[in-house]
């Protein structure tokens, strides 16, 4: 099995990467995903943010009322740590149970938006980064997303510098352009990767 770490920051297009690499045959584990389960009506994750935050960060019918929560957390460092203290410890445990389940010739991958910020980078056997320059990024999240400028900025802010994502990539794709242009490059990525899982395995 070769363990693989994708980050990018937000607006970076890694969601198309990853899917792009599954398509491809790699086994996807999607911390974000990952992150929505573990507080779904029902877990003890939401029980848990519930007890951190109270009650007014739920919705009407009882689902984690996620912009009202992220107002709070994206605008202070401590109530983010906090919410990352509860949150971070159920995503990687379940990370784990998805993992074990792949196959021992598997690419395993594993999007982790905060991989840098949380100096993840040795826990794989190697690390890509989805680099796109931070006007790009901004643009995508105001044009594509429908964020508010402010709020977008607020969030890449609160993410890495693209310089501390490029430190710890051993693969870097580039995605400043059009979507024809990422393509053959994840391709590239791809067939890399499957060299190095078959030189693990050999």
């Amino acid at each position: 099995m070769l363990r693989v770490g994708l980050t990018g920051g937000i607006g970076s297009g890694k969601s198309t990467v990853s899917a792009l690499l599954v398509s491809y045959g790699a086994v996807l584990i999607d911390a974000d995903r990952i992150a929505r389960e573990v507080v779904e009506p029902g877990t003890d994750g939401l029980a848990a943010v519930v007890a951190e935050f109270g009650e007014d960060i739920l919705a009407a019918d009882g689902t984690l009322d996620r912009p009202e929560l992220g107002r709070i957390v994206f605008a202070d460092e401590s109530r983010l740590k906090a919410l990352n203290a509860i949150v971070h410890p159920l995503v990687r445990d379940r990370s784990a149970e998805l993992e074990a389940a792949a196959g021992p010739d598997s690419v395993v991958v594993q999007d982790v938006p905060l991989l840098a910020e949380n100096r993840l980078a040795p826990l794989y056997d190697l690390v890509v980064v989805v680099d796109a320059a931070p006007e790009t990024q901004l643009d995508r999240l105001v044009r594509q997303r429908g964020m508010p400028e402010d709020d977008a900025r607020a969030r890449m802010a609160a993410q890495a510098t693209r310089d501390e994502r490029l430190a710890v990539a051993d693969l870097v794709i580039d995605n400043d352009g059009p979507l024809e242009a990422l393509a053959p490059q994840v391709k590239k990525v791809w067939e890399e990767l499957r060299r190095r899982a078959a030189v693990t395995r050999g």
